[in-house]
């Protein structure tokens, strides 16, 4: 598989850390144009040199993706540096988990703005420029279809993206472009070696995620050969929303 995104380009907004850092590195590897786009400029800016030591041209962009002059900027500056785009990961997201009565509807939006709305805006301007179709590739959450209390922000939103997903495969499959999400489960993005064993011992996998397991997803969905799953929400967590619990 080796340089099989070679001369594409792929957006990944919130590139600079976390899941994002590692989607982005693992198109690195595969030669592929990537453009980070994120807030945090000294991260980004750090990656973008750890990426082109790895083999691909990368760039970034300073976004704030709740703004929509921000993703305009973002996309318009992408055609102009590399002429293309081929792939987006909307994978910019923030978490409030608040209780219920004291959260307020200012707090509810920003996590909305920053994980639904940026999916929306930035689905929808880089579609218009994929002409020659193209894969667009949402990080939702098993949050979407499962619940604790005081998650209604984030719950809201990844429940969003799903839904969002299959309505733009709906509307963007004229164009050959395929939509799907990624809902990761736990994923550690930090102190790996710290967790306990217990905490391994919560998934089928036997093993908590790595940021790395949803990039390999990711490679997976937008593979340009892989054309006939589309729409559809790929739950990677270890097999833990599987898992029946019962308690003594």
């Amino acid at each position: 598989m080796s340089g099989k995104f070679e001369g594409k380009t792929v957006i990944i907004t919130g590139g600079s850390n976390g899941i994002g850092k590692g989607i982005a590195e693992a198109f690195a590897k595969e030669y592929g144009n990537v453009c980070i786009a994120d807030i945090d400029e000294v991260k980004g800016k750090e990656l973008i040199t750890t990426l082109e030591k790895l083999g691909g041209q990368a760039a970034f962009y300073q976004t704030d993706v709740r703004k929509e002059d921000d993703l305009l900027s973002l996309v318009e500056g992408v055609i102009n540096d590399f002429g293309r785009i081929d792939i987006l990961v909307n994978n910019a997201g923030v978490s409030r988990f608040k209780p219920l009565f004291e959260l307020t509807t200012k707090e509810w939006e920003d996590v909305v703005f920053t994980n639904l709305r940026s999916a929306f805006i930035g689905s929808r301007e880089a579609a218009r420029r994929m002409d020659e179709g193209g894969r667009i590739i949402n990080i939702a959450s098993t949050r979407a279809t499962m619940s604790e209390p005081n998650s209604e922000a984030y719950a809201s939103s990844k429940g969003g993206i799903v839904a969002l997903t299959h309505a733009l495969a709906a509307s963007l499959q004229e164009k050959g472009i395929t939509v799907n999400s990624i809902s990761p489960g736990w994923i550690q993005t930090e102190d790996y070696d710290g967790l306990r064993e217990k905490d391994h011992l919560q998934h089928w996998s036997n093993r908590v995620g790595k940021p790395e397991d949803i990039a390999k997803a990711c490679l997976y969905l937008a593979d340009p050969e892989n054309d006939f799953i589309n729409g559809q929400d790929l739950v990677i967590d270890g097999g833990m929303t599987r898992k029946m619990i019962y308690e003594d």
